[in-house]
């Protein structure tokens, strides 16, 4: 099989170059006026090998765009501003078992395993990981009841709020993550 000289060349097509004036075959494609988009690949024009030499020397990928966008263009994490669950650093999995705690391998990952199962209640309701982790941050057991949550969401929205604390507004997040906890957990069946 007999290797092309230039990488890109699609001869035996008899075009002719799109270049104003030239009479040589058009063997090599270059973007052309309807750019590629959902609805197909766009067209192309077709150039000899000189001119598309010419076209790709004064092509400017940047043409028409602001010095902010040709910086985030070019930003090596374009496009990845936000981390997805596969590409976090944990992979949506809690921190790594300490493995010096471990004798055998398998007991930290099945220790992992229990801790994502869901919990069981003393009234044998099932509690699920995200129930019981908004349980932990309203600092409630997880055999709590109804008046218990209400007490304890009371008390932290007294102790948190920049109404009731004086004016600190250093603790909205943590007040922001009770009220989240208390509306998942109002809501449970384990409170119903």
């Amino acid at each position: 099989m007999k290797q092309e000289r230039f990488h890109g060349r699609i001869g035996g097509s008899h075009r002719r170059c799109d270049w104003r004036g030239c009479t040589e075959a058009g063997e090599f494609r270059a973007p052309g006026a309807k750019p590629s988009g959902f609805d197909g690949p766009g067209d192309y024009r077709w150039f000899c090998l000189e001119h598309v030499r010419a076209f790709n020397a004064a092509y400017d990928a940047f043409a028409g765009m602001t010095a902010e966008e040709i910086w985030q263009a070019q930003s090596p994490i374009a496009g990845w501003e936000r981390e997805t669950r596969a590409f976090r650093p944990t992979a949506g999995i809690d921190s790594a078992p300490r493995w010096a705690d471990f004798a055998d391998p398998l007991e930290a990952i099945s220790g992992r395993a229990r801790a994502r199962r869901p919990a069981q209640r003393k009234d044998g309701r099932a509690v699920s990981p995200e129930e019981r982790q908004a349980l932990d941050t309203l600092g409630l057991e997880i055999d709590a009841d109804r008046k218990a949550l209400r007490n304890r969401y009371s008390e932290l929205v007294r102790q948190y709020h920049p109404d009731r604390n004086g004016g600190d507004r250093s603790m909205e997040k943590r007040l922001q993550s009770v009220v989240e906890a208390y509306q998942l957990l109002r809501k449970a069946t384990v409170f119903a």
